[in-house]
């Protein structure tokens, strides 16, 4: 809401949107809790009974990591994010580049995504989703003219999405894949690109995802494994049909905080990925429920920062914060939908909660990038009341 400048002085209470930040740090606490939750057995069977505490302990490290870091990034006026995201993006796809590099990049799990800095692994497909916003954000508003233009408009962002997306399905990381190409689209379409260029745009990746599928027997599988986990539960269709399980035996107030079995190294990745299965079987439908309003409330507010930046005459800002917020809501609701089986196995956390501690300080980064086009709003607000 516009407060009316002429007739009467807004009340600003605070310089943040309260809400958005109890969100945020309601879903960062419920996420901590259950990493803890889900990661003991783990823990245990790796580093012994008396480091039952390890993950819980290394999440928090990043945690706080990634809440300094948001501190000094709140300082950054969007102004200079703006100047500076052509060189942040090349860097970006630099880091990309190192991480197929052999003896840089790190390998795990059969997948190429991490730069190991010894103590720590880096996965810079997560900050890529982050300079992704920024960057179309930035297009957007640059290209504002030439929008509905094939070749002024299209095909400049067209050739950084391929080369963007050839390095990341080299890793290869399909999830980020989908999520940066779903940013870059969402973003234009917000910005008013040409709607024939955006079905275009949509039709292009919709051929390449269907392709990339059938060209992967891993792919294909996973997808057939989708559609019927029950026909090989113990092959292919083993981590869904644990998910499942877990899920059925929550139902609907849970079993209790730590009597999850499915966390009892039955269901693979059960505190990075799949933390959503252990919290519906611990927590039930009321948790998974909450979880989800929280989501949905968070990324309300992200479009409504957003709006009001657009009506401040800021479009950068605008794009910037409902980027972030399409980036939460689409990777939170792939996540979850491969928990529940809706959509096929794919390697992506749950922003603000699962395990990881290259996902939990982009995503506090990009919370502070929020909460900065927030407080700008509000201060343009107070000059129009003085």
């Amino acid at each position: 809401m516009i407060y009316q400048a002429q007739n009467q002085k807004p009340r600003i209470m605070n310089d943040f949107d309260q809400s958005l930040v109890w969100s945020a740090l309601l879903l960062l606490s419920v996420g901590l809790v259950m990493i803890y939750s889900a990661s003991i057995a783990i823990a245990e069977a790796q580093f012994g009974a008396d480091r039952a505490g390890y993950y819980l302990l290394r999440h928090a490290a990043y945690l706080g990591f990634g809440v300094l870091l948001g501190v000094v990034v709140f300082q950054i006026p969007m102004s200079m994010w703006q100047k500076y995201i052509p060189y942040l993006f090349l860097i970006g796809v630099i880091l990309l580049g190192l991480v197929l590099v052999p003896g840089i990049g790190h390998e795990v799990n059969g997948s190429q995504r991490w730069i190991s800095l010894y103590v720590v692994n880096v996965q810079p497909s997560e900050y890529m989703k982050f300079f992704m916003v920024l960057y179309a954000a930035d297009y957007v508003n640059r290209k504002a003219g030439d929008l509905n233009s094939l070749i002024k408009g299209f095909f400049p962002i067209t050739i950084v999405l391929s080369v963007v997306g050839a390095l990341l399905l080299l890793e290869p990381d399909f999830g980020a894949f989908f999520v940066v190409s779903a940013l870059a689209m969402s973003i234009l379409f917000l910005g008013g690109v040409s709607l024939k260029i955006f079905i275009g745009l949509i039709a292009i990746l919709a051929i390449g995802l269907y392709e990339l599928i059938l060209s992967s027997p891993y792919r294909l599988s996973r997808v057939t494994a989708f559609t019927d986990p029950w026909s090989d539960p113990y092959g292919k269709g083993y981590q869904l049909s644990h998910a499942l399980i877990a899920f059925g035996r929550g139902e609907w107030f849970g079993v209790g905080l730590g009597g999850s079995v499915e966390k009892l190294f039955y269901l693979p990745e059960a505190h990075t990925d799949f933390l959503l299965s252990v919290l519906a079987e611990e927590l039930g439908f009321v948790g998974v429920a909450t979880v989800i309003v929280l989501f949905i409330w968070l990324i309300t507010r992200a479009f409504v920062i957003g709006r009001l930046a657009a009506r401040l005459d800021q479009p950068f800002s605008a794009l910037v914060a409902q980027g972030i917020g399409i980036w939460i809501g689409v990777q939170a609701l792939i996540n979850m939908g491969v928990n529940m089986g809706v959509l096929p196995t794919k390697g992506l956390t749950l922003p603000l909660l699962s395990f990881g501690g290259s996902s939990i300080t982009a995503n506090c980064i990009a919370l502070a990038v929020l909460l900065r086009i927030d407080w700008e709003n509000r201060q343009r607000l107070r000059g129009l009341t003085v």
